[in-house]
């Protein structure tokens, strides 16, 4: 019961928010993920994810208009489309700064998307970033520049590739008979090769996403490199939505910041950064990680919409990134727009006051009714000293607490100027240490 719920959960959130794979369809295969590398895993809270493809030129879904298309269309895809891809100002190290900024502790790039077309340098193929004129190979740079920012490396690939199944004589689908590995041993051949590339060329790769039935493609993953974690074949990993209620064990969820995976130069609707925040919140306060997507534009710049978002994700971590690292749920998730953490292997909770407008040097009232303080409690607002309200030396912003019968009473003021008039749209995070 549990996974069709899922699946129709799953499949409803695809026909609202996009086009593109129903996760519940993928046959989770059994694990051989390490009990302390999943730990690792889900302490890291926070992935980014990295949609980009030589179609980002035409703007469009990635992949998925060879499906169905002309002979003409995939002829023009396959031979001419390779020729004007050269992405010029591609700075990966500029992509990891931002990220580590921005909070991200993890990052997963598409190195083979349903396409077929390769982001690294294979063998197995001249429809590859090799044979564009960049001519390098956008994998590697990608891994180096990442490591040197300590953020964990993680690849997606897809075992569905349309060029291969093109050159094979069969229709390209996703949902046909013999367009599986598990149907098509051929493709399955192929798709190992180019796996055994990836997890021996690059160094030690942390995450590997299988965006697609991967019967006879996990076990390659923990053979060639038995620390990495493999989440979308193993784990849950809900596309487009957060679930309503905690799922067991590890999972993930994978949102996009507007409507699409890849580069939309137009016809585009973004999230806002503060719903970017809001979901990261939720995730994290039911367990999950979230996995975060960027859809890099063709010349290889982010999208100044995508950064945008990213930097102001960057100032909210600046300040509030305790409350969700190293972080575990609470016995409640949430009290109404108020969402819980705890910090893992002490008993300090975060309180995530969203969705609540909080004017600069405004002292407000909370109840917490599944928070209990101690003797040895102290409360206060993330980022602040508690001390001085800038401007206002007459008041005094300091947090009062007092435990009663209802639940813990907390007075506090938002004392930090983060903005220049004043006014901070994001949640604000009260810490409760000592606290039952």
């Amino acid at each position: 019961m549990k996974r069709v719920t899922l699946f129709l959960c799953s499949l409803l959130a695809s026909v609202l928010l996009m086009e593109g794979t129903c996760y519940a369809q993928i046959e989770l295969q059994p694990s051989k993920n390490q009990p302390e590398r999943i730990e690792w895993f889900m302490e890291q809270g926070l992935g980014l994810f990295i949609h980009w493809s030589m179609d980002s030129q035409l703007g469009s879904v990635i992949s998925h208009s060879m499906v169905g298309a002309s002979e003409d269309y995939l002829d023009r895809f396959i031979n001419e489309l390779p020729k004007t891809f050269n992405p010029k100002r591609y700075d990966p190290e500029e992509w990891a700064v931002l990220a580590k900024l921005a909070g991200f502790k993890y990052a997963v790039f598409t190195t083979k998307h349903h396409s077929g077309f390769c982001m690294f340098d294979s063998k197995t193929t001249d429809f590859d970033i090799m044979n564009t004129p960049y001519g390098k190979d956008i994998t590697a740079q990608f891994v180096k520049a990442f490591r040197k920012q300590g953020i964990a490396v993680g690849f997606y690939y897809s075992p569905d590739d349309f060029y291969f199944l093109h050159k094979q004589g069969t229709l390209i689908s996703r949902r046909r008979p013999g367009v599986a590995v598990h149907e098509n041993a051929d493709l399955l051949q192929y798709d190992l090769a180019q796996m055994r590339e990836l997890l021996t060329n690059y160094g030690p790769i942390d995450v590997m996403f299988i965006d697609g039935p991967c019967q006879g493609l996990t076990e390659i993953c923990w053979e060639l490199q038995p620390q990495m974690i493999v989440t979308r074949g193993v784990i849950e990993t809900p596309e487009q939505n957060i679930p309503g209620k905690p799922i067991p064990g590890p999972w993930e969820s994978c949102l996009t910041m507007g409507t699409q995976w890849q580069y939309k130069p137009t016809n585009e609707t973004y999230k806002s950064g503060m719903r970017a925040i809001e979901m990261l919140i939720e995730t994290h306060a039911k367990g999950g990680n979230l996995l975060y997507n960027v859809g890099p534009k063709p010349d290889g710049e982010i999208p100044i919409e995508q950064e945008g978002i990213m930097r102001e994700m960057a100032l909210w971590n600046f300040v509030n990134s305790e409350a969700v690292h190293r972080v575990v749920p609470w016995q409640v998730t949430n009290q109404g727009d108020i969402w819980f953490t705890k910090k893992k292997d002490a008993d300090t909770v975060y309180a995530f006051i969203t969705r609540t407008e909080w004017k600069h040097g405004e002292r407000k009232e909370f109840v917490l009714q599944f928070v209990k303080a101690t003797d040895d409690t102290v409360v206060s607002v993330l980022g602040h000293n508690g001390i001085v309200l800038e401007y206002q030396p007459q008041k005094n912003p300091e947090t009062r607490w007092e435990q009663k019968s209802d639940g813990l009473h907390i007075s506090a003021v938002r004392a930090q100027r983060l903005y220049n008039d004043r006014t901070w749209p994001n949640p604000v995070v009260l810490k409760i240490t000592h606290a039952e």
